[in-house]
């Protein structure tokens, strides 16, 4: 499922991002990549552990955090601490590549865990009339998708999918991304269960609550009881 998530960050927030990303220190992405999506990754990340990236992590988890539609449409378990990226000059674009399956990462009482990327998640940190090129292109069993959102807006797409982000021709692309591992694996029921609850938000907005809202509302939670894994 490919799902746009509007304005996950408010203006406001858009310009506090803007002001720590004007003087951020880029370093070369590949650092973070897995052998084969250092081949074909050319784009800048900053240090996870530089002002900038933990103010705008920040920023980003409690956009996430207040958004039903991203609840709804991941069903989040856990989250791979977001990282900050920018596609500009020679290092301007990341050719086609899927994510690694299972990311490692530090926590902050020293341990570390597992995280199982199920579903990717690219929040966009400035506008399309910003830069050209740079759409993310994501490849599945129902053709080719490129999207390129308004700045505060956010897209999630499967981990499996194979994806890549096109070459930035003038300008600069800024975004956030992470992964999320749900508490339902599979893609499928993740899409069963957000179609579900979609519907049922449409008919209580229609016709308020009624036997049927309930028995569906029923139908969801014991869908989710049966697939999920917490």
């Amino acid at each position: 499922m490919l799902l746009t998530l509007p304005d996950i960050l408010t203006p406001d927030e858009l310009r506090l991002v803007r002001d720590w990303l004007a003087h951020a220190p880029w370093e070369d992405g590949r650092a973070s990549a897995g052998p084969q999506a250092r081949s074909v990754k050319h784009n800048q990340q900053l240090p996870r552990d530089c002002e900038a990236a933990r103010q705008i992590v920040g920023q980003v988890t409690r956009g996430l955090d207040r958004s039903p539609l991203f609840f709804s449409a991941a069903l989040p378990l856990r989250l791979f601490a977001p990282r900050i990226n920018r596609y500009a000059g020679a290092s301007n674009h990341y050719g086609p590549h899927v994510d690694n399956s299972i990311r490692l990462q530090a926590l902050p009482s020293g341990q570390t865990e597992y995280v199982r990327t199920d579903v990717s998640c690219t929040v966009f940190l400035n506008d399309p009339d910003e830069y050209e090129g740079g759409e993310l292109t994501v490849h599945d069993t129902y053709g080719t998708h490129s999207v390129k959102l308004p700045a505060g807006h956010a897209v999630l797409y499967p981990g499996t999918s194979v994806h890549e982000v096109r070459p930035v021709t003038r300008g600069e692309r800024l975004a956030c991304f992470l992964w999320i591992q749900s508490m339902v694996r599979s893609d499928e029921q993740r899409r069963l269960l957000f179609d579900l609850d979609m519907n049922l938000l449409r008919m209580r907005e229609r016709h308020g609550e009624s036997a049927e809202t309930t028995a569906l509302t029923g139908i969801y939670h014991n869908l989710l009881r049966l697939w999920a894994d917490t």
